[in-house]
């Protein structure tokens, strides 16, 4: 119970501090999330039209998110320095594999009669792109981005480690003069933004397999 005193005290005295923190992890993330998402949904479109190229994509995505967070921090800064930049860089690399990978999954599990149907109405490859399967793999899509997005939110955490903002700062600075409110009162507050994000995605997700259905 004291430790809890503790982090509402801290959340009072400094939320200025906590509140620009807050802020500065949402750009953090959201830049990283636009790039991801861009990224990840035409490598997504891109390997379902050209299925020969899927294994070999996937693949390489796969390979960079089985590397540590902190591993693959490590690893840019020799390229890139310390700094959002470098931050920004490896969570896009993280947040690429869930989007090409739900985007691909959509896309290839819908039904070939609905595709016959609308090429036998007409339609070109980009009209059946466009109007029939982005569309109907939406719902699909969105699972991939809310796994996108809550895990970019949880793991820019630790971006404060190679000298970035956001609320990571409160943890580093937790750990490196040993205060356990100050670790705690930053870690919740990714929680509290993770959780948000993946309970208002959730609902997206649910609006959109329910058109699709």
């Amino acid at each position: 119970m004291e430790l809890v005193h503790e982090i509402f005290s801290l959340y009072a005295e400094r939320a200025g501090w906590f509140v620009e923190l807050l802020g500065s992890h949402m750009q953090l993330a959201l830049t990283a999330i636009a790039m991801a998402g861009a990224i990840g949904l035409a490598l997504g479109v891109w390997v379902a039209e050209h299925p020969k190229a899927a294994p070999f994509v996937i693949g390489v995505c796969n390979v960079f998110y089985t590397i540590p967070a902190i591993s693959l921090l490590g690893i840019l800064i020799p390229f890139t320095g310390i700094g959002n930049k470098t931050a920004v860089i490896a969570l896009t690399i993280y947040g690429v594999m869930p989007m090409v990978r739900n985007t691909h999954a959509g896309l290839t599990s819908i039904d070939p009669d609905v595709l016959e149907a609308a090429r036998g109405m007409g339609s070109t490859q980009g009209q059946i792109l466009a109007r029939v399967k982005l569309p109907l793999a939406a719902g699909v899509i969105l699972a991939g981005v809310r796994n996108m997005v809550v895990m970019t939110v949880s793991v820019a955490g630790i971006a404060s480690f190679v000298g970035a903002g956001g609320l990571g700062v409160a943890i580093y600075r937790g750990i490196t003069i040993y205060n356990p409110a100050m670790t705690a009162a930053g870690s919740i507050l990714i929680a509290l933004l993770a959780l948000s994000c993946d309970f208002l995605l959730g609902l997206l997700e649910k609006y959109f397999k329910k058109r699709g259905t």
